[in-house]
């Protein structure tokens, strides 16, 4: 007989409210979820998973339908769902200024853990995710991924029959992300705990038993990755035209008819065809000259890419870059030298060196730790350099931060515009902090509504955006003032791989405008947009190059055609051993 299901969701439904605007989260959904797996709650920003997730944590009460977990009701059952679960949420609520063994204490005493059983369940947990060294240690001071494994732990601390975890990776390296599921599967496996797991990295995906693909709280399918992806079979190529740029391609074969995706990946771009096209190319792709075409096995994201695309309608047209900028050159707009950032007694940034030419997409990429935040910071001038030299602009930042910092755009890693004005007045606002008035300001804002499909938002408190119009909103205001540098810090941690394309397709416009940007990003996949990468560890460069040398360097027999990840995991793992054997 078969065991019954983990979670079994009836006709649910749910609505709220944005200022006067309704909004439908969840439209009458179904699915059941098998006990001891791994499920996948996969879609774009706005789908309804975070919802979701919290009506089945008995969070939130349903306008109509049922969620049964556990074979008990979460509305009418709230409180024993309550003890029967785990529930990690996107925003973890981690004690800054407690240390690792007091959150733990803590969390124990919410959750009701006997004194007997928690010197053996923290022993398990901190062996578990590798923060035994570390309990004395302030919570603040922890990195992004340790961070995370702690707030896994704390809701570990008393152990759940189902674990509910809301995009528990965003922001955080692949070394902890693959970290992280090591933990996932031990769990599964050991002790059979059933998941459910929301997540926007969708290589993730593929590692699920099943996934569940929600659109516009609706579930648009359901079923195993593999055979999710099989669908796509002879619709899935990759191009490459010898001579040009891949970007350069990929933006010319973005909107030609047929074509479903065309991403930047490694040395060559990859293809989605629409369907019904069988093994056959669409036609315009013939006039292409030199362009080669290989075809190459599909994966979970392009099922998800062709599911959407259609239902998502067109995408506003891509960035044309914007009138008075830079032009094109070879000259070096950024250059570092031997850069010291000192805190204390710890080295943060120690000694880095390098430089980005004018229209260069840099990438900035580390563990969490790694000193790219930092980097960042005083590249932008916001923080002052221990020693070493920065040129920005042409302009010594030692010097001459304030005028440089009129020639640069930042986007912070974290949404940094102000949630209680509305769309329209966080523009004004940013119009004005750059010194544009008049006419200058009013044609800057309608530049920006229109070229970023803010107009029909204007009036709306940009809190109460979706992730991804937040950061297309964040994006026009650091270009407001037509920067010819444009810093990003991790611009697209947490958005879906539709709202990445998007924002990739105005920052190479940009690029090829002139404007040079440099880039920090945990998706290993963007890295691969870039012309150049720095890859750090411990305040170092561990490697400088274009992507296709640092994947060529890492490179073995058993992993001949190695992916950005496995580099940048070889990388760092090499880097840590060298450390510890030193």
């Amino acid at each position: 007989m078969d065991e019954a299901p983990a979670i079994a969701v009836r006709a649910l439904s749910k609505g709220f409210h944005a200022g006067k605007e309704p909004i439908r989260a969840l439209d009458g959904i179904s699915f059941t979820i098998r006990p001891h797996t791994v499920s996948g709650l996969i879609g774009p920003d706005g789908a309804g998973k975070t919802t979701l997730m919290r009506l089945i944590a008995g969070l939130l009460v349903p306008d109509a339908g049922q969620a049964e977990v556990l074979g008990l009701d979460a509305s009418r059952d709230a409180l024993a769902v309550q003890a029967a679960l785990g529930y990690m949420p996107q925003r973890f609520g981690l004690y800054e200024d407690l240390t690792v063994q007091e959150n733990l204490d803590l969390y124990a005493d919410l959750q009701g853990v006997p004194l007997a059983e928690r010197s053996p369940r923290y022993a398990e947990l901190m062996h578990m995710t590798g923060l035994a060294p570390f309990t004395r240690r302030l919570a603040r001071r922890l990195s992004g991924g340790m961070k995370q494994k702690l707030g896994l732990a704390c809701t570990l601390v008393r152990p759940p029959r189902l674990l509910l975890l809301d995009e528990p990776t965003v922001g955080v390296d692949p070394v902890s992300r693959r970290e992280l599921w090591a933990i996932v599967d031990r769990l599964v496996r050991d002790a059979g705990m059933s998941v459910l797991l929301s997540t926007a990295y969708l290589d993730e995906a593929e590692r699920c038993s099943e996934v569940i693909l929600l659109h516009e709280g609706r579930v648009l399918d359901q079923g195993p990755p593999a055979a999710m992806s099989a669908r796509m079979a002879g619709r899935c190529w990759a191009v490459t035209v010898p001579g040009r740029r891949h970007r350069d391609v990929q933006a010319e074969l973005a909107g030609t008819a047929g074509i479903v995706d065309a991403l930047v990946q490694g040395d060559h771009v990859r293809l989605v065809t629409q369907a019904g096209t069988g093994s056959e190319l669409p036609a315009p792709l013939a006039e292409i000259a030199g362009a080669r075409y290989v075809p190459v096995a599909p994966r979970f994201e392009d099922v998800f890419v062709d599911l959407l695309a259609a239902s998502a309608g067109a995408p506003p047209p891509a960035a044309s870059g914007s009138p008075g900028l830079a032009g094109h050159g070879s000259e070096a707009v950024i250059e570092v030298r031997d850069l010291v950032r000192i805190f204390r007694d710890f080295r943060a940034v120690d000694g880095i060196g390098f430089t980005v030419r004018r229209g260069e997409i840099f990438g900035l990429l580390g563990a969490n730790g790694a000193g790219k935040s930092t980097t960042f910071r005083m590249l932008c001038g916001l923080l002052p350099a221990s020693s070493g030299s920065l040129r920005v602009a042409g302009l010594d930042l030692r010097h001459a931060a304030a005028t440089a910092r009129a020639r640069i755009g930042y986007m912070s890693q974290k949404f940094s515009l102000y949630g209680n004005l509305s769309v329209a007045q966080n523009l004004d606002f940013f119009a004005s902090a750059y010194g544009l008035a008049g006419s200058a300001r009013r044609e800057r804002i309608a530049w920006a509504l229109e070229e970023f499909d803010l107009a029909r938002h204007a009036e709306h408190l940009s809190a109460d955006l979706s992730l991804g119009y937040k950061q297309r909103l964040a994006m026009a205001c650091s270009l407001m003032h037509r920067p010819e540098i444009l810093f990003l810090d991790e611009p697209t941690s947490g958005v879906d791989p539709l709202a990445r394309r998007e924002f990739w397709q105005r920052i190479n416009a940009l690029a090829r405008a002139g404007v040079t940007v440099l880039v920090t990003t945990h998706f290993m996949e963007e890295a691969e947009y870039c012309d150049r990468l720095a890859i750090m560890a411990a305040g170092r460069i561990l490697a400088l190059d274009e992507p296709a040398a640092i994947k060529a360097g890492a490179r073995t027999p058993q992993l001949p055609e190695p992916s950005m990840e496995d580099a940048f995991i070889a990388l760092v793992e090499t880097s840590v051993t060298q450390r510890e054997a030193a």
